[in-house]
């Protein structure tokens, strides 16, 4: 795996981004409509009545997960890495405890949580230095956590979801890195799949992208398909919850012509408190044509994290 073409990239972008000027410190672009105490963004929308609406989806009772399998070869953007260590404590030689000579193993993960499947919480992303509700980097982020907008404030989502099938649209099995789906793609793959995109929802995109993990990983982390700026500001004016994807990275990269360093991230996150799911598992739910679903994910509650490790599941 050889990234250095797709940093190499990213550090011409950000040169040019940083002879812009910058945002009058007065916008009022980062505050929240749900209050100056907000640090859930769009979770504000899950309600117990989108989760029963969820739970009317289910016909089957077929389960999809949508993680996908992580370790030490995981693809992953820029210095990102995993690895994993057994530990056994003291018992060199098989050696057990007590009379019954209980066995025991323990694990430790080493590495960055953004490999694999995962959630980016609303203290991934800023414009400027500023975060999610007007948060401000050297006011809330530590070297031992976040002291706001960690992982451990979102609340389990249990909504509907919403799976689009870009690779149908385009008619290619893999969609080419760059290529961006914004609001019309958005709206004619919807009404081709007879399915609408509504508040409340996950929505979640389909290109192929996945497929390339462990046969060209150095393609899949140089560039991908993705949602486009205007597709974005779409989703975000539909009050979704969350937008996810196939992808590493959620944003077409190459990015659009005109449209900056991440733009998409900053977008959903910092401007619109909408959450970000890489990385997901969408082979199956396209293959068997699962439209829409219940999707259901609990994150983990680590204190201060930026993002989760997840392994969502759809029921349909």
């Amino acid at each position: 795996m050889n990234p250095a073409p797709f940093l190499q990239r990213l550090a011409v972008a950000l040169a040019l981004a940083s002879a812009l000027p910058l945002a009058a410190a007065s916008d009022d672009w980062c505050k929240s409509k749900y209050g100056p105490a907000d640090e859930i963004g769009a979770a504000n929308l899950l309600t117990p009545q989108l989760a029963l609406e969820a739970a009317k989806l289910v016909k089957t009772g077929k389960t999809y997960r949508l993680g996908v399998e992580t370790n030490s070869k995981t693809p992953a953007f820029g210095p990102r890495s995993w690895a994993l260590v057994v530990n056994q404590p003291g018992q060199a030689g098989g050696i057990g405890l007590g009379p019954t000579k209980t066995n025991y193993n323990d694990d430790i993960y080493m590495g960055y949580v953004g490999t694999g499947s995962q959630i980016d919480g609303l203290g991934h992303i800023g414009v400027d230095n500023v975060y999610y509700n007007c948060n401000r980097n050297s006011e809330f982020v530590q070297a031992n956590g976040l002291k706001k907008l960690g992982v451990e404030k979102i609340p389990p989502f249990v909504t509907r979801g919403v799976l689009l099938d870009m690779t149908a649209y385009y008619g290619k099995d893999i969609l080419p890195e760059g290529t961006a789906f914004n609001r019309k793609e958005i709206d004619e793959q919807a009404k081709r799949q007879g399915v609408e995109i509504r508040k409340g929802d996950v929505v979640l995109f389909h290109t192929g992208w996945q497929s390339l993990v462990g046969k060209d990983d150095k393609r899949f982390i140089s560039g991908e398909p993705g949602l486009g700026k205007d597709g974005a500001l779409y989703l975000a004016s539909k009050n979704v919850l969350a937008v996810g994807a196939d992808t590493w990275g959620l944003d077409a990269i190459p990015f659009e012509p005109g449209v900056g360093v991440f733009e998409v991230h900053q977008i959903l996150l910092p401007r619109n408190g909408i959450y970000i799911l890489e990385n997901m598992d969408t082979a199956e739910l396209a293959k068997d044509k699962a439209w829409e679903f219940m999707f259901v994910l609990g994150v983990s509650r680590f204190t201060g994290g930026v993002q989760g490790i997840v392994n969502p599941v759809a029921i349909r």
